[in-house]
């Protein structure tokens, strides 16, 4: 039975990652004007009744096992000039595991992510090259079920474009961030995103966009059977499907549905989510 708990454990570390990612369609690639603000509040819920082990086989959790877990995240980005802007993000996850005679479950505040941005360069202003250099922020203290309890670092770049397909307007966003967490055998970690997005209209008001993406974590730890502060050797990857529909300029809702498609230490799961985008300021 220890097994199995430890086991789970590790899955609140990669539902957190998953909100993160699904973040990424919405705004990222592309600048904010000088002075605007954008808010995007949104919430997650995922589920899982099945893993992948270390050599990747997938399996059902025993004892009827579940997880579930429902992620609030706050996330902003304020524009300084035409090519910087600040960026930061606050998750509240709430998770619980069950199976015939266990419960466990945990809440509260994750990882603080604060950055900023700056635009490399344009191409006739369709094309845009993106860095951003992210500082996270744990907001919990012993409470290893939300995070690694780690200080860390990410550097990404973002390759974001639009277009037109059949009459309809496009958009793509590429973005790769290298992770690191400092203290005492902090994992190495590799994030991946690519998405595509159409307009059903031409007034821009509906729109729907497919993404793909995935997280490779790497350390000298290569424990497996451990809680999330140090499992730090595990993959995965996943697909999603999102629309959206504006009512107007300063406001937006978006709905998406993903799930995981490969995976190494994970738990293999599927999720829902409901994003706004504001814009209190013209």
């Amino acid at each position: 039975m220890r097994l199995i708990k430890t086991h789970i454990k590790k899955i609140p570390a990669i539902v957190l990652l998953l909100a993160t990612l699904q973040q990424k369609g919405l705004a990222d690639g592309f600048p904010l004007r000088p002075g605007r603000l954008l808010l995007n509040p949104s919430v997650t819920y995922f589920f899982a009744t099945k893993g992948w082990d270390s050599l990747k086989v997938l399996r059902p959790f025993a004892n009827n096992g579940k997880f579930t877990s429902t992620t609030f995240t706050l996330a902003a980005e304020y524009g300084i000039s035409r090519r910087w802007s600040l960026v930061a993000q606050l998750p509240y996850v709430t998770n619980s595991f069950t199976q015939t005679g266990y419960t466990n479950s945990n809440r509260g505040l994750t990882d603080l992510e604060t950055g900023i941005r700056y635009y490399l360069a344009n191409i006739n202003y369709i094309y845009y090259i993106m860095l951003q250099g992210t500082v996270i922020t744990p907001m919990y203290t012993n409470n290893q079920a939300l995070g690694y309890g780690l200080t860390g670092a990410e550097l990404k770049l973002s390759f974001a474009g639009s277009g037109h397909l059949f009459g309809n307007h496009t958009f793509f966003t590429l973005e790769n961030g290298i992770r690191q967490y400092f203290g005492s055998q902090g994992p190495w970690q590799d994030r991946y995103s690519a998405t595509f997005g159409i307009s059903l209209d031409q007034k821009f008001k509906n729109q729907v966009s497919a993404s793909i993406g995935g997280f490779y974590s790497k350390s000298d730890f290569k424990a497996f059977n451990v809680n999330p502060a140090i499992d730090k050797n595990f993959a995965f990857n996943q697909v999603s499907l999102s629309y959206g529909h504006a009512f107007s300029y300063e406001f937006s809702v978006f709905v998406t549905a993903g799930t995981f498609i490969s995976g190494r230490n994970t738990g293999d799961g599927s999720s829902g989510s409901l994003s706004l985008i504001l814009r209190p300021f013209r």
